[in-house]
């Protein structure tokens, strides 16, 4: 359903024609590189953390090549970031692991952007399964992900 989902969402934008559904896995960014044909930062993974109240997620959509800064999360956030746990995954982002992206999201769910996108002008988030994603401008991806803002959380 999350697949569908996801093209229902960016169907409002239309943009649901932009996924793509590969012949294999596209569940880490290595497996997506390789099956899009682009290098690895390009591949826009999907970070799930659990906010302050671990009731909710925070969604931060970061390039293939980037580490998360803890320092800086905290810095950014409030708290130190903690992964969801593997049970937690599809409840609090509405995808599976290996399909979370910034689209078709459950409320509550915070998607942020982190700068390590803005040397890109286009990028390849998932879209809601192991074996789909999306090609899409930075320039847009604010806007159709719905996010809550940039932020620099990340080192490369």
């Amino acid at each position: 359903m999350s697949l569908q989902d996801v093209r229902t969402h960016l169907a409002r934008f239309g943009r649901d024609g932009d996924v793509v559904v590969l012949a294999e896995s596209s569940a880490t960014v290595e497996l997506a590189a390789a099956a899009i044909g682009v290098p690895p930062e390009r591949i826009a993974k999907t970070l799930s953390i659990y906010a302050a109240d671990r009731q909710r997620a925070i969604l931060l959509v970061a390039a293939g090549d980037a580490r998360l800064s803890s320092g800086a999360f905290k810095r950014a956030f409030g708290h130190k970031p903690t992964f969801l746990a593997a049970d937690d995954v599809e409840r609090l982002t509405g995808h599976p692991i290996g399909g979370v992206c910034p689209f078709a999201n459950p409320p509550g769910a915070e998607v942020w952007l982190d700068e390590s996108l803005r040397r890109f002008d286009r990028v390849y988030p998932a879209a809601g399964a192991i074996d789909a994603a999306v090609g899409i401008d930075v320039s847009d991806l604010a806007e159709v992900a719905g996010a809550a803002g940039w932020v620099d959380v990340t080192t490369r």
